[in-house]
């Protein structure tokens, strides 16, 4: 079995992390007490993905609950499901990262950062065979950002063949939850384009704008928001959890999302969003659920698709539907929008369909789109850090904990690297090494 790893970091990341548990375990029939009440065989097929059999036939989440805190993880506690996850699996420091990049990294964070190995190590050797991990955190605080991308590094470097997924809550141009974000959000990426294979780009505001647009919903809270993330978690992750037409795991997923190393920053969506108003009108048709998905309105994150170009794509359907319809409605939607698709990958979208829809729903779609757009939130980073920075404003905090200046200076010089990349691979148009010319007289020598 190909075994995933959970790791949840921080306010922010152990909120969506508590939230994905729930709704993984509504699919596979797993009660908050782990035992299991389900109506299906295939829910417990490729249950050890995810979750640890115990001998009590009791199924037990694969996770590490991470923060400097106590507030959050005994909340987690007190929740309808703390008795699913394992104890020991629960690890917390007592003086919190005040939302400092720094202390997660440097100080408080790198004090449990050996307790929480202990226990990674121990969940990766009772797997047969790890395939890889993935972490929740956001970026603007302290504990997701700085001691969530050093647990990465730690894990990089004691496991450096298993791939590595990151879902990152990245601050929104609206809604800034801390003044220092941008300090940390750029040292976070700085990490992440080294340490991840693949990263999901989430932000809040994108996810009020679902909210409030789309599913009508007036006061959209915390919940509302997590659920959301966790439905993308859930999708991407549907391949690898039940048995389907056409098998997707994490490596196949990065092998073929990812054409440059340090490209690997993903927009996600998720459809059908529907508000309850209009659901009784709405027949949900293979069709409409590719509209949605490629529709601008529900990317998960503050950039406008249309205003860059798609490297790759990956659309990962569950529920009863013709493969044919599926083909054909992916090759439709790549005809219809071919000038935001990059001409020098001829096939640059992949699809995965999967049988069992999720709880509630018939069929769905998750979408994952590495676009050059992307580098708008980038930038947004950038100037936000810049205004700061030239005037030094914050600045003894992080090297009252033992940073220096040119680390700031180091992460921003790499950040607008990877703006550069992205903007070169975005406005380049056809084959990248051989002219025309080349080509045809490559092809005349072949059948010669």
């Amino acid at each position: 079995m190909r075994e995933i790893l959970n790791i949840q970091a921080g306010q922010c990341g152990n909120q969506i992390g508590s939230r994905f548990w729930e709704v993984i375990s509504g699919e596979h029939g797993i009660q908050p007490d782990g035992s299991y009440e389900g109506t299906n065989d295939l829910q417990l097929d490729k249950i050890s993905v995810f979750f640890n059999e115990t001998s009590f036939k009791r199924y037990i989440p694969r996770t590490v609950i991470v923060d400097l805190e106590p507030g959050t993880i005994d909340a987690i506690r007190s929740s309808a499901f703390g008795d699913l996850f394992r104890p020991d699996n629960f690890i917390f420091g007592q003086n919190g990262a005040s939302n400092n990049w720094a202390k997660g990294h440097y100080t408080e964070g790198a004090e449990i950062v050996d307790q929480v190995l202990d226990v990674v190590r121990r969940e990766a050797e009772n797997c047969d065979c790890i395939q890889g991990f993935q972490l929740t955190h956001s970026l603007g605080g302290g504990t997701g950002s700085g001691m969530g991308t050093l647990l990465l590094s730690k894990i990089r470097d004691e496991y450096p063949d298993r791939i590595i997924n990151a879902y990152s809550i990245v601050p929104s141009p609206k809604v800034q939850d801390t003044v220092v974000g941008p300090y940390n959000v750029l040292l976070s990426i700085q990490q992440l384009v080294n340490l991840t294979d693949s990263t999901f780009c989430i932000d809040n505001q994108a996810l009020y704008e679902i909210c409030l647009r789309t599913l009508e919903l007036p006061s959209p809270t915390y919940t509302d928001l997590n659920h959301l993330v966790s439905l993308t978690m859930s999708g991407v992750t549907t391949c690898l959890r039940f048995p389907g037409q056409l098998n997707a795991d994490l490596r196949k997923l990065a092998v073929n999302m990812v054409p440059f190393p340090r490209l690997h920053f993903f927009l996600t969506g998720f459809a059908p969003l529907i508000s309850r108003a209009s659901k009784i009108y709405n027949g949900l048709s293979v069709s409409e659920l590719t509209q949605q998905m490629f529709d601008a309105r529900n990317v998960m994150a503050a950039c406008d698709p249309r205003n860059g170009r798609y490297l790759t794509v990956a659309a990962i359907f569950r529920g009863q539907m013709s493969m044919k319809e599926v083909e054909d409605e992916m090759l439709n939607i790549q005809n219809k929008n071919s000038p935001y698709f990059v001409d020098w990958i001829p096939n640059n979208v992949k699809t995965a369909v999967c049988d069992i829809p999720p709880k509630g729903l018939s069929i769905s779609g998750t979408f994952l789109g590495n676009s050059t757009v992307i580098h708008e939130v980038f930038k947004r980073v950038s100037a936000q850090f810049t205004l700061m920075f030239k005037r030094k404003a914050f600045l003894h905090w992080f090297t009252g904990e033992g940073m220096e200046e040119n680390e700031f200076t180091d992460a921003h010089a790499d950040l607008l690297d990877l703006i550069a990349e992205y903007q070169q691979y975005e406005t380049m148009n056809g084959p990248r090494d051989a002219p025309d010319e080349d080509v045809e007289v490559v092809e005349e020598e072949l059948r010669d």
